[in-house]
C-alpha cells in the first residue's frame, strides 16, 4: 500500500501548465496598462485639444495640489506618502489612479471583514494562563508589557512549559518534519507561501497521502502567487484525489482585486495540537540545499512541543476559516498538549495581519531594539526599511548596542539588493555593523537579543513583510535554545564579509544608481 501511495504522489509531481498568463493580471499589469492609458490620454489631448491646453495644464495642476494636500493630512506611513507624492506629481493621472486603486481594496473587503469577524469570534479560544503571565510580569515588566501588546492583537497568549527546539539549517527542520510526520494520528495542518515540486515536497507528500488513507485529516492550504509561478492551476484537486484537502489563499484573478498586496506568507505545520513548526522554510528544494540557486541557501526554523502549539493551530484554523463559514475550532484546539514542565522560559506565537492597524511584526523587531542593552543579532534576506524601523535601528547602536546585520552575499533578486544597499552608509554611520554572508543567499528572520530574547518566524525587514504580508513568528524569552539561537549567529558571522564605507563607496554605479531610481517605489514592492 505504502508504494502504491508513493507512486501516486510521484505522479502527481509531474509538471502541468503553469498559469503564466494569470501573471499579467497583477499590479505589474495593472501599472503597465494605467500608463499606456494615461500616455495615450496625454497625446489625444494634445491633439485634439490644443486650444485649451492651458485650462486643461491649469486644471491638472490644481488637482494635483489637492492631492498632495490630502496625502499630506492622510495617516498613511511617513515613508510611503512620499513614494505617492512623487508619483503623483510626476504622472497625475496615472498616480492617481494607481493610488485610488489599492487605497479602495476592491476585492478585498470581504476579506477583511470576515478576517476581522473570524478573530472577533476566536479571540477567547485560547485563554491566558495568570501564572504564566503573573510569572512573566514577575521576570521582566519590559518583556510583560509587549507580551499584553501582542496579546491586544489577537488571541495570542504567552506560554510556559514549551520545549522549543532550533533549526540553524533548513535540512535539519525537513529531516525532523519527516518524523514528525510519520507519528502523526489524528491531524496535520500545513500552511505554507511556497510549495514547489522536487524532492522535498516530494518526500513530503507521499507521507501526507499514506496518513490521509489511514484517516488521518490533512489540511494544505498555499499562497496563491504558487498558481503562476510554481504549482498547476488544477493542484488542490489533484491534492484532493489524495484525500488531502487544499486551499489556496488569494489566487491571482484580472483587475478585480487587489488580493496581491495581501500574500499569505506564513509558514506553519501542526501536528496533533502538540507539535508545531515555524520559520523561513518554505518547501522547495532550495530550502534544504538540495538545489543549488544563490550559493548556499541559509535558513532557519524552530519546533515547539507544548501548550504553545494551541496559538499555531488557532492561527492555521483563522486563515482556512477564511474561505469557509465554520470550522471546528474548539474540536482541534481540545487535542491535548502533552506540557513539558522542565522546559524552561516563555514562548508566544503571534501572526501579523496586514487588514488591521496593528504592525505586529515591526513592533516587536523595535521593542526589542528599544530594551536591548548589550547586543541585537539580526538575520534577514531583504533590508527595505521605513524611517521607524532605520531609526529604532540607529538608535540602538547609538546608545552602544552591537547591532549586527547579516544579509545575503549572493542576492535573489537584483532590485531588492540594490534596495538593501541604500541604507548601509546611513547605518553604518551610526555604529551598526553589516555583514553578508560570502557563501550564499540568508533566508533567514532572527531576532537575537542580550541571550535572553530572540524571535524566529517569516518576517522579513522590508515593506512587503512588515506591511502587506500576513506573516507570522514565534518570539521566545529565557528558553534553553536561545544559546544556540546566539551561537548560530556567530557561526554565521565568521562566514560573512563585513560591509565597510570603502566598500561602499566602490560600489558598481549600476546598483547604486538602480537603489536610488527604485527607492521612490519601495513601499510598493
Amino acid at each position: 500500500m505504502q508504494t502504491d501511495y508513493k507512486d501516486k504522489g510521484l505522479n502527481l509531481l509531474k509538471k502541468g501548465q503553469k498559469g503564466i498568463v494569470h501573471a499579467i493580471f497583477s499590479r505589474f499589469g495593472l501599472m503597465l496598462l494605467l500608463l499606456v492609458i494615461q500616455f495615450l490620454m496625454l497625446f489625444s489631448i494634445f491633439q485634439w485639444f490644443e486650444e485649451f491646453l492651458p485650462h486643461i495644464m491649469g486644471g491638472t495642476a490644481l488637482f494635483t495640489i489637492v492631492m498632495v494636500l490630502y496625502l499630506l493630512n492622510s495617516r498613511i506611513n511617513p515613508t510611503a506618502k512620499i513614494t505617492w507624492l512623487i508619483a503623483i506629481m510626476m504622472v497625475p493621472v496615472f498616480g492617481v489612479l494607481l493610488f485610488a486603486y489599492t487605497q479602495s481594496d476592491i476585492g478585498h473587503r470581504a476579506l477583511m471583514k470576515r478576517m476581522n469577524q473570524i478573530i472577533t469570534d476566536t479571540k477567547e479560544s485560547i485563554p491566558q494562563s495568570e501564572s504564566a503571565a503573573g510569572h512573566l510580569a514577575r521576570e521582566n515588566r519590559g518583556v510583560a508589557s509587549l507580551a499584553r501588546y501582542i496579546h491586544r492583537s489577537g488571541c495570542h497568549p504567552v506560554y510556559e512549559h514549551t520545549q522549543v527546539t532550533y533549526f540553524p539549517l533548513g535540512e535539519r527542520k525537513f529531516e525532523e518534519m519527516l518524523k514528525q510526520l510519520e507519528a502523526a494520528q489524528h491531524f496535520i495542518f500545513m500552511e505554507y507561501f511556497i510549495v514547489d515540486e522536487g524532492l522535498m515536497w516530494g518526500k513530503i507528500l507521499e507521507i501526507l497521502a499514506r496518513k490521509a488513507s489511514q484517516g488521518v485529516e490533512v489540511c494544505v492550504m498555499y499562497d496563491g502567487s504558487c498558481e503562476f509561478a510554481l504549482l498547476p492551476r488544477d493542484y488542490p484537486k489533484r491534492l484532493r484525489e489524495l484525500g488531502i484537502k487544499c486551499k489556496t489563499f488569494a489566487p491571482v484573478t484580472p483587475f478585480v482585486s487587489t488580493h496581491y498586496n495581501y500574500r499569505d506568507h506564513r509558514k506553519i505545520l501542526v501536528i496533533d495540537g502538540h507539535t508545531a513548526f515555524n520559520g523561513g522554510v518554505n518547501l522547495a528544494d532550495e530550502y534544504i540545499n538540495e538545489k543549488v540557486k544563490f550559493g548556499h541557501w541559509k535558513d532557519t526554523a524552530v519546533m515547539l512541543k507544548g501548550e504553545a502549539v494551541k496559538s499555531f493551530t488557532l492561527m492555521f484554523l483563522q486563515m482556512w476559516g477564511i474561505l469557509e463559514e465554520k470550522e471546528e475550532y474548539a474540536h482541534f484546539l481540545s487535542f491535548p498538549a502533552f506540557p513539558d514542565d522542565g522546559a524552561k522560559g516563555y514562548v508566544i506565537p503571534y501572526g501579523d495581519c496586514p487588514l488591521d492597524d496593528d504592525k505586529l511584526g515591526e513592533r516587536v523587531y523595535m521593542d526589542i531594539l528599544n530594551r536591548s542593552q548589550e547586543y541585537v543579532h539580526i538575520m534577514s534576506p531583504y533590508l527595505i526599511l521605513d524611517g521607524e524601523m532605520e531609526t529604532a535601528l540607529k538608535f540602538a547602536a547609538e546608545r552602544g548596542v552591537d547591532v549586527s546585520l547579516v544579509l545575503p552575499g549572493i542576492p535573489d533578486k537584483s532590485v531588492p539588493y540594490a534596495l538593501a544597499k541604500t541604507h548601509y552608509a546611513s547605518l553604518i554611520e551610526s555604529g551598526v555593523k553589516v555583514y553578508e554572508y560570502s557563501p550564499g543567499f540568508v533566508h533567514a528572520k532572527v531576532f537575537v537579543s542580550d541571550s535572553r530574547e530572540a524571535v524566529v518566524g517569516t518576517i522579513n525587514l522590508d515593506y512587503r513583510s512588515l506591511y502587506h504580508h500576513f506573516e507570522c513568528a514565534t518570539y521566545l524569552y529565557g528558553v534553553d535554545c536561545i544559546e544556540e539561537i546566539a551561537a548560530d549567529f556567530e557561526d554565521t558571522l565568521g562566514k560573512c564579509r563585513r560591509v565597510t564605507m570603502e566598500m561602499v563607496r566602490k560600489e558598481k554605479w549600476t546598483v547604486k544608481l538602480t537603489g536610488r531610481l527604485m527607492k521612490v517605489a519601495a513601499p510598493l514592492m
